[in-house]
């Protein structure tokens, strides 16, 4: 992982949505595109929430009914993000240190341009 980027695993292009779409339209488009999680944007791109497949158990575990909730309120919005061009091992710490599998990417102007997982980094890890 010497030298290598988020650049060099990370997904792109992301599934982003707005904090209004109804939570049981985006289970099926996370659940038709094989993802765990979208992050939730604001009408300039910029991020402002995740929401998990494990959101989704909370929710379920809660009683919540997915046709009457929306993402944004059920989104973690204290998130970590971060750059193409930080160093893997940073961004695998930062995860690791704040027991997290998903960093969303953003560019110069903090909008998202795509969103790094431990899959990503496993697969990276075992490709390399």
């Amino acid at each position: 992982m010497s030298g290598a980027t988020v650049a060099d695993c990370m997904t792109e292009p992301v599934l982003t949505v707005t904090a209004g779409e109804p939570a049981l339209d985006v289970a099926a488009a996370m659940d038709d595109q094989s993802i765990k999680s979208v992050v939730i944007v604001d009408e300039a791109c910029q991020p402002e929430g995740i929401l998990t497949s494990t959101d989704y158990v909370r929710m379920t575990a809660d009683g919540v009914d997915p046709t009457e909730a929306t993402v944004g309120e059920h989104m973690t919005t204290d998130i970590v993000t971060t750059s193409p061009e930080t160093a893997l091992s940073a961004v695998a710490s930062t995860m690791w240190d704040n027991n997290i599998s998903h960093v969303p990417v953003v560019d110069d102007e903090n909008r998202v341009t795509g969103i790094l997982s431990a899959t990503d980094l496993t697969v990276y890890l075992a490709d390399d």
